[in-house]
């Protein structure tokens, strides 16, 4: 698969509410450019690919927004919502805040963010000036539930 061809389908398994297989991003992910911390630096809001990874609902479950990457030493990952409605970096969730680094991954050095308080990295490519594939990648079961790694996108947007 081509870099056009892995955008097209990007854009079709974004859409899909269930059945998206961890083995159709990674063909994806792979066919994708790599992309630098310091190109991805803004808002970004987040979504879940429908792969019934349950990292999904946990997600859902906090109101998680996005993610802000006001530079490589400053990442709110967690962005979400308060009972009120307003934007709050859930530390408690993420158990800290996070950096940014240029990290090898599959093979690949990509942007890579990683988190303060526990070994979780969020690796990334870019799918066009405006989205990114997201891979979270660590030891936890809550990370690898069934074995698989938890896939998202994120797109320049505003978090509110």
């Amino acid at each position: 698969m081509g870099p056009d061809k892995a955008r097209a389908r990007f854009h079709e398994l974004r859409k899909q509410e269930a059945g998206v297989t961890p083995a159709e991003l990674d063909e994806v992910w792979a066919a994708l450019p790599t992309v630098r911390a310091e190109e991805i630096l803004g808002e970004w809001r987040g979504a879940a690919f429908a792969t019934g990874h349950r990292l999904k609902e946990t997600l859902i479950g906090c109101r998680w927004r996005g993610k802000i990457f006001r530079s490589l030493t400053d990442v709110k990952p967690l962005i979400c919502l308060d009972e009120d409605g307003r934007l709050f970096s859930n530390v408690e969730l993420g158990l800290g805040e996070a950096s940014l680094w240029n990290v090898e991954f599959r093979g690949e050095v990509t942007a890579t963010m990683v988190y303060d308080g526990q070994p979780i990295l969020d690796h990334f490519k870019r799918v066009d000036d405006r989205n990114l594939m997201g891979i979270m990648n660590g030891s936890s079961e809550l990370v690898r539930d069934r074995g698989e790694h938890f896939y998202f996108l994120l797109y320049r947007a505003p978090v509110r």
